[in-house]
């Protein structure tokens, strides 16, 4: 990590790159896993598998994947450069990288809280003229917004530590793409075990509070 670089930098585009694929991974999950709630059959199991996927593959794995779909001669990249976008070594295109690490996270919980869901109660809306739409945000959303939230406080500490993908999808460029888990490993590299000490100790303390957090939230009061 270049000493001319604060260390709140790498810590501000950790939260910067998480938070924006928090949001992504969380509209996406939720429909994908709205979807297939309560669904049976070799096709929705197959898709289902195929969400699930980034969750066991290593960061390497996703990382070429990525790099085939976006990267200037990849599937999508090279039309992306034609109108002037290039995710490659950018802050986007670790954006890119952390939202399909933690895509699984969010979409397990979520699919695991909707089938929880009674229901009766959703039956209950549909009989009163309420639309598959209305049903999943005045209905299912409401009721199941504990694990849903939980999951999302994991994806989003899970994102902040973030490192194969990213490395290869954004690279390790200081004060661009250098996250809080790239700016550790500089640090590691170029044997400034201080500096590393630091920013291990920041990023235990961000992601034990946002977990915390989470609990404090989800947790039923009592009493």
């Amino acid at each position: 990590m270049d000493q001319s670089i604060p260390v709140w930098v790498p810590l501000l585009l950790s939260l910067r790159v998480a938070g924006t694929a928090i949001v992504i991974a969380s509209c996406i999950a939720m429909l994908a896993a709205w979807c297939l709630a309560r669904r049976k059959g070799p096709l929705p199991a197959l898709i289902d598998a195929a969400c699930t996927l980034p969750l066991v593959l290593p960061p390497t794995v996703l990382g070429y994947y990525l790099i085939v779909l976006v990267g200037r001669r990849g599937i999508v990249g090279k039309w992306l450069n034609e109108v002037g976008i290039n995710l490659i070594f950018s802050w986007q295109g670790a954006v890119i990288a952390a939202t399909v690490v933690v895509f699984p996270l969010v979409y397990k919980s979520g699919r695991a809280a909707l089938e929880q869901v009674n229901t009766d109660l959703e039956n209950a809306a549909r009989t009163l003229g309420a639309s598959e739409w209305r049903v999943l945000l005045t209905v299912s959303l409401p009721l199941a917004w504990r694990g849903i939230f939980a999951g999302i406080m994991l994806a989003f500490a899970r994102g902040m530590g973030e490192f194969g993908a990213t490395l290869m999808v954004a690279g390790n460029i200081p004060g661009k793409t250098q996250t809080l888990a790239l700016a550790i490993y500089d640090a590691f590299q170029a044997g400034d075990d201080d500096l590393a000490l630091k920013l291990v100790v920041i990023t235990s303390f961000v992601c034990v509070g946002l977990l915390a957090l989470a609990e404090t939230i989800v947790k039923p009061r009592t009493g």
